[in-house]
């Protein structure tokens, strides 16, 4: 009798531990999954917000539709959102003004995908992931232009320079090129666009892929002067963005390097980005 009562007892130990045991969640911590879809901190539960701004451009987006998932930027939005657990139809997009995307305050969106570099004055209002694209500055000028034939740095310094007010490709102009006249600040890159082909400017400083971009399809006659040289301990990033301190950087950071491990966002890359010619590199 003694035996019997030993086995019963060690039997409803064993289903106890049992009963008590966590479910192992997709995390593998052992709890359930912070992030999953239903456990999101969101502007919308159940939805996925994104903001960029308007227009958008190629090659970031196709057609001024974020939503198509299509440019660069449109697909790598949407890689994201599905390797989070939305889908397309769970994903809705708003428009953000690029200065104001990294402004101090809360937001109205998930996260901000917008050629965003991550910059350590960005970072003290709001707060961004890891990085998906490594970025070169570059110069782009027309044909006719005193600096279509640069070829270092050094030769910049007399240029009349112009950017986009708010952007590294600004900083890039006072902090690195340091031309003796100020540069030419304007509120979009249409409008810094715009200067160039009246002449009023010798060179604008972009991004990379956007100045193929713009010298292959919007402004005849223009060419990529060259690219500015990375600093390879501290490469030029885009992050998204979100607000500072959001709970769901680390899910969105866990999708970034999902896509990373899986070469998913090089295959985007490559699809979207792919320069047949490299510009050189200005010294």
């Amino acid at each position: 009798m003694r035996k019997i009562l030993v086995s019963v007892s060690a039997v409803a130990v064993l289903l106890a531990a049992c009963a008590e045991e966590p479910t192992v969640g997709p995390s593998g911590d052992g709890g359930a999954d912070e992030c999953a879809v239903e456990n999101l901190s969101l502007i919308e539960p159940g939805v996925l917000t994104i903001a960029t701004d308007s227009p958008a451009y190629p090659p970031w987006f196709a057609r001024n539709d974020p939503s198509n998932g299509k440019g660069f930027e449109g697909a790598v939005a949407y890689a994201v959102a599905e390797e989070m657990g939305f889908s397309p139809a769970q994903v809705t997009w708003v428009v953000e003004p690029f200065n104001k995307s990294y402004a101090p305050g809360p937001k109205d969106f998930d996260f901000d995908i917008n050629q965003i570099s991550i910059t350590p004055k960005r970072a003290e209002n709001v707060t961004f992931s890891e990085g998906y694209y490594d970025v070169n500055q570059a110069l782009i000028a027309l044909a006719d232009s005193p600096v279509a034939s640069a070829t270092s740095i050094a030769s910049l310094k007399d240029a009349k320079l112009g950017a986009q007010v708010g952007t590294t490709s600004l900083a890039y102009i006072t902090a690195t090129i340091q031309p003796s006249e100020d540069p030419y600040v304007y509120d979009t890159t249409n409008d810094a666009k715009s200067a160039l082909e009246a002449g009023q400017i010798d060179g604008i400083v972009v991004d990379l892929p956007t100045a193929f971009y713009i010298t292959a399809v919007e402004i005849p006659n223009s060419s990529v002067v060259g690219q500015f040289p990375a600093d390879p301990a501290n490469p030029e990033q885009f992050g998204l963005l979100l607000e500072q301190d959001s709970p769901l950087v680390d899910c969105v950071n866990r999708a970034i390097e999902a896509l990373k491990a899986d070469a998913t966002l090089q295959a985007i890359q490559d699809q979207w980005l792919s320069e047949k010619v490299q510009a050189p590199v200005l010294q």
